[in-house]
């Protein structure tokens, strides 16, 4: 079995080694990579393969750290936004409950003062009607108006029913 395995090793590389260089010439012949090499930048990198290789390097290494970056950046931002509409929404109930406690503390001061007003008028005129009956308005406006002595006469008839 040592004596098969060589072989088949080779074999294995050499099957390796062309899919590799099929891979290399299909990307060599991609139309994007044929103009980025056009470039003036490709050009200079193609001339300096050291610094070619150190640009892909650093491109590769950095990549996860500037995605960890990214990564936090929209977090930080879906939370933020989160805690914007959490706390407005907190801000528009606790609003909303005072405008609520407020307003019905206004219909009850409204209730209250309405009623104040109908029992002060309501006592207000029974103490003017106790104190100036509608017979003296009478005697003393015999002599003026007389549609006013008509209707404290009609008041007179009512009272004597």
């Amino acid at each position: 079995m040592a004596k098969e395995d060589p072989p088949s090793t080779s074999k294995d590389l050499q099957e390796l080694q062309k899919k590799l260089s099929l891979l290399v010439e299909s990307i060599q012949n991609n139309s994007k990579v044929v103009a980025f090499m056009k470039s003036l930048v490709g050009q200079y990198l193609d001339r300096h393969p050291f610094l070619a290789l150190s640009v892909l390097v650093f491109v590769a290494m950095s990549a996860v750290p500037v995605g960890f970056f990214l990564l936090i950046v929209v977090l930080t931002s879906l939370a933020a936004f989160v805690g914007v509409i959490l706390l407005e929404g907190l801000v528009i109930s606790v609003g909303g409950l005072s405008l609520l406690c407020v307003l019905c503390g206004l219909s009850f001061v409204s209730l209250v003062m309405s009623g104040t007003i109908i029992v002060s008028y309501i006592v207000v005129s029974s103490l003017v009607n106790y104190w100036f009956p509608a017979r003296l308005l009478t005697q003393q406006n015999s002599s003026g108006n007389c549609q006013l002595a008509m209707k404290s006469a009609d008041l007179e008839g009512l009272y004597q029913e």
